[in-house]
């Protein structure tokens, strides 16, 4: 076998002067169980992984290759054993010359080189690429084969279905849609927002599989004339994974979409909600008075069950009874008492409140505002002394005020238990590892001018294997608050436009939407075209 010289990550990076000594060692001291020493240096944020990528690069002249364009030869993965793969993060791509080049995320490995030599009996090239790429690249071809061949069908479903869920969690998505069409099933991702198809799977096996994930959601597997909801609790790539499971009747047969919930970002705290300081402060303040009505708005899907779960947390004491009616329960929080809404038995989100405030709670959340009697009831609630929490979907946060009136609510009880709204949306962020920075354009320079922030630079990302050459890695909320004043509900009695509300909370300094955004934007942690697609300039 091959004789390589063996280094150390930690002298590496010191050589390159990306890091010291203390740094190592504290990093060391916070990292987890069997977790290596890049891992946690990329996960503490002492550098990124492009930085490690490229460190080792130039010291140790290995190259970086993007797997998600690579042709992997699928012959050769059957040399290693998926366990091993999946284990070590690796993966092998070509055979030349009686030398196994392999994809690792960790080519200081020696171990697992060792072992791989030993286990294919072939000297072992190591190439660089990232965890992401490798995991993914993993489940897109291990067992493809058998898939394939394999002409029982509910073997391939479980397989099938643990790939799928496996690389869900591997980009990050929020959802895998499993689309049946007539020759095929399309597996697809939602990965920061966006849509992406994946692979396509035979037809034969649509049956099996949507079988299975029934199965496991607890559905009736006989009914495929009517849509059925449920979840799954399972734990993959040692993370609690909570699913849960939408199946729709169509020409072609049931659609399924699985929305997951990752139980460790879940449980964030209002400082890790991406707010500016001031919005924080004034968000803080509201949340911690004994009573009123506080509203979330925005569209489905822009983080408004993130941030009442986080307010809750923040609320979540042992002197305290917090009760909730949501539809559904997405995440299970510990202490507090959650309720599901149950249509069919006669449990709306109006009856859940009512039984609720028998309850004796001091913080009720009510999962959305859907109509006159939820609203009404969660007024009167804020008003005998409870602080409630909702959300409801509206543009902006001025506009939660006309919709209230609109649902036949009297103009004295929304002055009177209204104590703040706040709107929110996400946009995706720019990728750390491909950010650069160039000139902004005039046009570009005019809408920050015309909300009174002066930019000469503007950031964006190039592209890389990191994020998959879309220049956005994950993403971030922007807010507007509005704080029910005295002028406010002054306004509100008297029943005046929502333009007059308007020019007094500019008078005032209320930041909007826009405003938040493009100053996250001249910070470079978004891009300007990203705000345009969620904020409305006011």
């Amino acid at each position: 076998m091959a004789t390589r010289q063996k280094r150390k990550l930690g002298d590496i990076l010191k050589e390159a002067n990306l890091i010291t000594e203390a740094e190592i060692l504290e990093a060391l001291e916070k990292k987890k169980d069997r977790q290596k020493l890049g891992d946690a240096l990329v996960e503490q944020g002492y550098i990124t992984e492009k930085q490690l990528i490229e460190v080792l690069e130039i010291q140790l002249g290995i190259a970086t290759i993007s797997l998600y364009r690579y042709p992997i030869d699928e012959q050769l993965v059957e040399l290693v054993p998926k366990e091993v793969a999946r284990s070590n993060i690796l993966i092998p791509l070509e055979l030349q010359d009686h030398t196994l080049t392999v994809a690792m995320n960790d080519p200081l490995d020696y171990f697992a080189i060792d072992d791989l030599e030993l286990l294919t009996s072939y000297n072992v090239k190591p190439v660089m690429a990232t965890k992401e790429d490798i995991l993914q690249a993993i489940n897109k071809y291990y067992d493809k084969g058998k898939i394939d061949q394999n002409d029982d069908d509910q073997a391939p479903a479980i397989q099938i279905l643990d790939q799928i869920l496996q690389t869900g969690v591997t980009l990050r998505a929020s959802d895998v849609h499993l689309d049946p069409t007539e020759a095929n099933v399309n597996v697809r991702y939602r990965v920061d927002g966006t849509l992406r198809s994946d692979r396509t799977l035979p037809k034969r096996i649509q049956n099996a599989l949507i079988a299975r994930v029934k199965i496991l959601a607890n559905l009736n597997i006989t009914e495929t004339r009517l849509p059925q909801d449920g979840r799954i609790r399972m734990v993959i790539d040692g993370k609690p994974i909570d699913l849960r499971v939408s199946t729709l009747p169509t020409v072609f047969g049931e659609k399924v979409v699985i929305r997951i919930l990752d139980l460790t970002n879940i449980f964030k705290k209002l400082t890790e909600l991406d707010f500016n300081q001031k919005t924080l402060e004034q968000y803080s303040e509201i949340i911690k008075r004994p009573s009123g009505l506080i509203l979330l708005t925005g569209p489905t899907g822009s983080g408004k069950t993130t941030t009442l779960y986080g307010s809750i947390n923040e609320l979540n004491q042992e002197g305290v009874n917090i009760i909730t009616v949501e539809d559904p329960v997405e995440y299970q929080l510990e202490g507090i008492n959650q309720v599901q809404v149950n249509s069919n038995v006669g449990l709306t989100f109006a009856a859940g409140l009512r039984s609720i405030l028998r309850q004796d709670p001091n913080i009720i959340m009510v999962g959305e505002i859907r109509d006159k009697e939820t609203a009404e009831i969660a007024i009167r609630s804020s008003l005998t002394g409870h602080l409630v929490f909702s959300t409801l979907h509206t543009n902006s946060a001025i506009d939660a005020i006309p919709r209230l009136f609109d649902m036949g609510i009297e103009p004295y009880l929304v002055v009177s238990s209204l104590t703040g709204v706040m709107a929110q949306r996400l946009v995706k962020k720019i990728c750390k590892d491909c950010k650069t920075t160039r000139p902004a354009a005039p046009l570009e320079a005019e809408i920050f001018e015309k909300r009174g922030i002066e930019i000469s630079v503007l950031s964006e990302g190039k592209g890389c294997n990191s994020c998959r050459g879309t220049g956005y890695r994950g993403r971030m909320a922007i807010h507007e608050l509005l704080i029910i004043d005295e002028t406010i509900k002054k306004m509100m009695l008297e029943r005046v436009s929502m333009s007059e509300i308007k020019e007094h909370v500019k008078e005032q300094g209320m930041a909007f939407l826009i405003d938040d955004g493009l100053a996250k934007a001249k910070q470079g942690f978004t891009t300007l075209e990203e705000v345009m697609r969620v904020a409305i300039v006011e």
